[in-house]
């Protein structure tokens, strides 16, 4: 969780009534709804600045889409009415988990490549049942299967749908993909002109953020608002500079982590707004406001959720603690970079590791962490089957202690091929996973009693062994007897 979130605090007393509720949700949703949009109309080079918000939109085909014949580009995005059953995807019952999809398109000619590939997308979701909610960033880049046109980068799903004119335009395929890829159903989409996030930031006063590295960044372009962020400190920031902040991805700026990082920042920059909107200082004065917010988001968001479901929304969210908003991003250790050719033009891409997505989908999207639904049926009998290849490291006072293990686990049909040194005395076992041995993981985790957080994904092609597993104190005293 980002620095930015400590202060946040949720469902205190005096905060109970629908109005409360109803208006602060819409506030938080629009803040998600403004950040999906981060590179609309924007060229994608250092210090761009800022377009204005009423840029115009091109359809074009994107790199890899299939080639149309006789058919005219569709400039249109699914209208608000248009339900998410109407658009081939599960619709939300108001009890159960929902999942929202945010877009961020490029959005203007002048870009390369892909005017209408999202470049950022956000999966929101929130659970009443666990009282748990997340959000998992998704890389543009991935190479994933685009139903009904093949493997293709992710961003360009959207574009696709466009041109097709496929039920639900880009929306609908975009929705349909990211459903598809990460596991889960998509129920609502939400895309928004990201001019209204800097108006929205500047109605609330501005954010603060804690800044991790120095950044040097100029939203105007032309030096006329160059400003530089040192790290260690919280710093506020107006409307533009937060865009600037949240768009930034270029080492030259200061900003570390390409589209991983950047991503991380908006994730930050989200949690922020969702400080400020919810403290008291500034609720009634917003609350005051809201029919205008409301006109103001209508006329930039473009989405299929309903007044209704937003409400709905409202009165979940009283009943989430911060500390139960999972965040996450897909990154290098889930992804490797590839080299591929689209339309015979050489392409760099993002190869996922499924096994690997999976594990960091069910943190943030399955009650009781990663190990959940790795495998039905029964570990004892699915482990054997990986014929993971497992390294013991004793990180205990009790001497003999792998070797002992060693002789538990080849008992019950693990492979035991090597010994580590040990890295440190701990007081619990871990557990790291440098393939995608699966069923021998789940089984270890509940044979050894560790936690998610006890779990290392440290993918490494070029490992000896599958699974190490850094025996601790708390193991000395779990052995079985007679081992």
């Amino acid at each position: 969780m980002s620095p930015s979130s400590r202060s946040l605090e949720v469902g205190r007393s005096h905060w109970r009534s629908m109005a409360y509720w109803v208006f602060a949700l819409l506030a938080a949703i629009s803040a998600f709804f403004i950040m999906r949009n981060l590179t609309a109309c924007w060229r994608l080079t250092p210090l761009p600045g800022i377009p204005p918000a009423d840029c115009a939109v091109e359809s074009i085909q994107p790199p890899g889409a299939p080639v149309l014949h006789n058919v005219e580009p569709s400039h249109e995005i699914l209208p608000s009415d248009v339900s998410a059953a109407e658009m081939g995807m599960p619709a939300w019952d108001g009890g159960s988990r929902v999942n929202i999809a945010f877009f961020g398109l490029r959005g203007s000619a002048a870009d390369e490549g892909c005017p209408l590939c999202t470049d950022t997308i956000l999966l929101l979701t929130v659970d009443p049942v666990s009282r748990t909610a997340g959000m998992l960033s998704i890389p543009r880049d991935l190479w994933v299967n685009i139903p009904g046109s093949g493997y293709s980068r992710i961003n360009t799903a959207w574009a696709i749908g466009e041109n097709a004119r496929l039920p639900g335009g880009g929306a609908g395929l975009a929705m349909e993909t990211v459903s598809q890829f990460i596991g889960v159903p998509v129920h609502y989409y939400v895309q928004v002109d990201f001019g209204t996030f800097v108006s929205f930031v500047n109605l609330i006063g501005g954010i603060d953020v804690y800044v991790e590295e120095q950044m040097v960044l100029d939203p105007a372009g032309s030096g006329q608002d160059h400003f530089v962020l040192i790290p260690g400190d919280f710093r506020h920031l107006t409307g533009k500079r937060a865009l600037a902040y949240a768009r930034c991805r270029y080492e030259t700026q200061g900003c570390s982590g390409g589209d991983v990082g950047r991503a991380r920042r908006q994730q930050q920059v989200i949690l922020a707004i969702r400080d400020k909107v919810l403290a008291p200082e500034y609720f009634p004065t917003l609350l005051s406001r809201m029919p205008e917010l409301y006109m103001e988001f209508s006329s930039g968001v473009r989405t299929n959720m309903q007044l209704e479901d937003v409400m709905k929304l409202a009165l979940l969210a009283r009943d989430i603690p911060v500390e139960a908003i999972q965040t996450g991003v897909i990154d290098s250790s889930m992804a490797i970079p590839a080299d591929t050719t689209i339309d015979g033009v050489p392409a760099n891409v993002l190869r996922p590791i499924p096994d690997l997505v999976r594990i960091l989908r069910d943190e943030i999207f399955v009650p009781g962490g990663p190990l959940s639904p790795l495998a039905l049926g029964d570990p004892v009998e699915l482990a054997p089957t990986d014929g993971a290849r497992i390294r013991i490291v004793n990180n205990t006072y009790t001497a003999d202690l792998d070797r002992r293990t060693a002789n538990y686990l080849t008992a019950r049909g693990m492979q035991i091929v090597e010994y580590g040194p040990p890295t440190g005395i701990s007081g619990h076992t871990k557990l790291v996973l440098y393939s995608s041995k699966l069923y021998a993981l789940r089984y270890l985790a509940e044979v050894f009693g560790v936690a998610s957080q006890q779990i290392v994904i440290q993918p490494d092609p070029t490992s000896p062994v599958d699974l190490e597993i850094r025996l601790g104190e708390d193991w000395a005293e779990g052995l079985p007897v007679g081992y």
